[in-house]
């Protein structure tokens, strides 16, 4: 496949795999190849996974039965983020590929959910990283990688396999695939073995091993416009004994849906929606500070209410980096990177650091008779990192009994004021101060990526952004 002049959207999930509760199929899905995307490329998406677990069935009637996978997508020339997989291209090119890379793995066992699970020690989701090896020819696309946990649960290794084939028609894409996945005793028996202080007479101790597991599937994905893709995706997999014979696992055979679509907003390096050709490599830095506030950045702080939080009293400092991707007759699309330095002491949750990466629709107002602008409007959606929870977080879920993550979704509301309207300071003709909210949450609840956290945190900040 080749890029005739602009870069052809349709390529970006032609080649997504599926998102399941499976553990093979599961982690084929997890790294998104974006592969083809030109470097500085950024979109974002989202998709519902539906499919049948291994472990035996669920007696909460309540649990949800499907998972929303936000999309976090950039392609560098060195950083890729690929939905639930990142990390670093080593060797890039059209036909091969090295990456240092990590994944989410989804999989979990949560005790609660069965009564026959009483007693068990939860299966916890981990964050895996490796080496990944790609290669891309005419006859289709062999894949393998090797990965390992990094957060110390279940301690173990996973060597998987990959075949793949694309047929391009049109706007449709469809890549079948087939993957064998080798996992050592340590995985195999963190989500599929019993320990003795584990077991009782209807679910005896057992001690799997390494286990071997194979998938095959369909991804199919449509492309609408030259920005819009849909996707859907089907895939089947199983395990060997080892698995099977576990006393938690109740099918030996597992089907898996992953649908949802993509939004491409521009490239950063390259950009090819920029009419204007003095706003070609514009970029502009921010810095921000303020306060915690009481109320969410929907339907409390967007409609006036700016008081403090009575549940922490903290304060957060913020300096951000932008890069115009695409320009619009109304509205232009931002990449950009914030790093947060978040005031806790006093609090007794130290001071810490936080980061975000999203993409900002920037818009403005403009005098109807001078037809001069007048100020700005943006909103900003996608991903932050606090290397500590913020208190404000920890004491809301706790009130709730509900868990809290350092990975969330991110959001921002701002408007400014160009300082040029009022002042003739040379280095502030391209300046704007006004607001920032700045918002992290796990929207509602429905992620696993997400650690299925429902609730948040914002801050009410005032900002200085110039443009260079």
């Amino acid at each position: 496949m080749k890029f005739p002049g602009r870069f052809q959207p349709q390529r970006l999930l032609a080649a997504w795999l599926l998102v399941t509760a499976s553990p093979a199929v599961g982690q084929e899905v997890t790294e998104i190849p974006f592969f083809g995307a030109p470097a500085g490329t950024a979109a974002l998406g989202g998709g519902l996974r539906f499919g049948q677990s291994p472990y035996l069935a669920t007696d909460n009637e309540d649990q949800r039965q499907f998972d929303l996978i936000p999309l976090y997508l950039y392609e560098g020339k060195y950083l890729f983020a690929r939905g639930t997989s990142g990390g670093v291209h080593v060797i890039r090119n059209d036909a091969f590929e090295v990456n240092l890379y990590t994944r989410y793995r989804f999989q979990k066992l949560d005790p609660d959910s069965n009564e026959f699970y009483a007693g068990l020690e939860e299966r916890k989701q981990s964050l895996d990283a490796g080496v990944e090896v790609a290669l891309r020819q005419s006859w289709g696309e062999i894949k393998l990688d090797w990965v390992a946990d990094t957060l110390n649960r279940h301690n173990g290794q996973e060597l998987r396999f990959a075949y793949r084939y694309r047929f391009e028609m049109g706007p449709w894409s469809f890549s079948p695939f087939v993957s064998w996945t080798w996992q050592d005793a340590n995985l195999t028996d963190y989500y599929f073995g019993v320990s003795d202080s584990e077991a009782t007479l209807e679910r005896p101790a057992y001690r799997p091993g390494e286990s071997q597991w194979v998938g095959f599937g369909l991804n199919s994905s449509w492309q609408l416009t030259d920005r819009i893709v849909f996707f859907g995706n089907v895939a089947f997999g199983g395990a060997d004994a080892a698995v099977v014979d576990s006393p938690l696992v109740e099918e030996d055979s597992f089907s898996s849906v992953f649908v949802g679509g993509t939004y491409l907003f521009g490239n950063a390096r390259k950009p090819d929606y920029i009419m204007d050709e003095e706003r070609f490599g514009e970029w502009s830095w921010r810095v921000n500070y303020g306060y915690q506030a009481d109320g969410n950045i929907v339907s409390e702080i967007d409609q006036g209410d700016f008081s403090k939080s009575s549940v922490a009293d903290t304060n957060i400092a913020g300096l951000t980096f932008s890069k115009l991707l695409s320009q619009g007759d109304r509205v232009d699309f931002l990449g950009r990177v914030a790093l947060f330095r978040h005031y806790e002491e006093d609090e007794g949750n130290g001071n810490f650091t936080s980061y975000a990466a999203y993409i900002m629709a920037m818009g403005k107002g403009y005098s109807p008779w001078s037809k001069q602008e007048m100020f700005r409007w943006g909103f900003g959606f996608g991903m932050s990192y606090a290397e500590t929870v913020p208190i404000a977080e920890q004491r809301k879920q706790a009130a709730k009994g509900d868990n809290t993550a350092h990975f969330l979704n991110y959001l921002e509301m701002t408007v400014d004021f160009p300082l040029r309207r009022v002042t003739k300071t040379r280095w502030l003709q391209r300046c704007y101060a006004g607001l920032s909210i700045v918002h992290r949450s796990g929207i509602f609840g429905t992620s696993d990526l997400l650690g299925d956290v429902s609730g948040g945190s914002d801050w009410i900040t005032a900002h200085l952004e110039c443009i260079q």
